[in-house]
């Protein structure tokens, strides 16, 4: 080594597990924290291998529950990868109390589904889009009867949030559209099939 020079070391993601950091269910890697599903708190950790979010306080019990959810999504779940999950964050659609598991293409691989497809998804990328501006979460979604909203706590947010819903559609709608169709093109649609 030349004088003035420096190393610096590697550390692999192994020597992140811990108590906060539980292993992926998917491929073993640290779980890290990633997000909150609002308004509830709810933390969510994830892979920075397969991309696999796990939601809730207790670390998963093992692959077999990820791959029990894997198998009881009906061939369609969201996609963690995508670009709406990245845009919303915390306030992704996707993000809804009872979900626990939020895959990616290459978790669900690791969890014995080959095939896999990423599709659009445009209705869940025109809700995280509201979701920036609203106190609730998945308001819009959830009068049309798609989804269970989690509604603000005051009444007058309630109210403040459908009034910001009807006149941020004009806008976030066609956004959604393009937004959406550009992420399909390029591998982060909003949807998984499981073939």
């Amino acid at each position: 080594m030349a004088l003035g020079e420096t190393t610096i070391p590697t550390v692999s993601l192994e020597a992140g597990i811990g108590p906060d950091n539980p292993p992926c269910p998917a491929c073993g890697e640290p779980l890290f924290g990633w997000a909150m599903v609002r308004p509830a708190g709810l933390p969510i950790r994830r892979c920075e291998r397969c991309g696999l979010a796990v939601a809730g306080a207790r670390a998963p019990r093992e692959d077999a529950e990820a791959a029990a959810e894997a198998a009881a999504a009906e061939g369609r779940t969201p996609n963690r990868r995508s670009l709406q999950a990245w845009i919303g964050s915390s306030g992704w659609a996707a993000l809804e109390p009872e979900r626990r598991f939020l895959f990616t293409a290459e978790a669900l691989r690791r969890l014995g589904h080959p095939g896999v497809r990423q599709r659009p998804a445009i209705g869940a990328m025109w809700q995280t889009l509201l979701n920036s501006f609203t106190f609730g979460h998945n308001v819009a979604l959830g009068r049309l009867g798609k989804v269970r909203a989690t509604p603000a706590e005051e009444p007058w947010k309630r109210r403040l949030d459908l009034g910001i819903s009807i006149l941020a559609t004009p806008l976030a709608f066609p956004a959604a559209v393009i937004g959406e169709l550009a992420a399909a093109i390029c591998g982060r649609g909003g949807r998984l099939s499981i073939r």
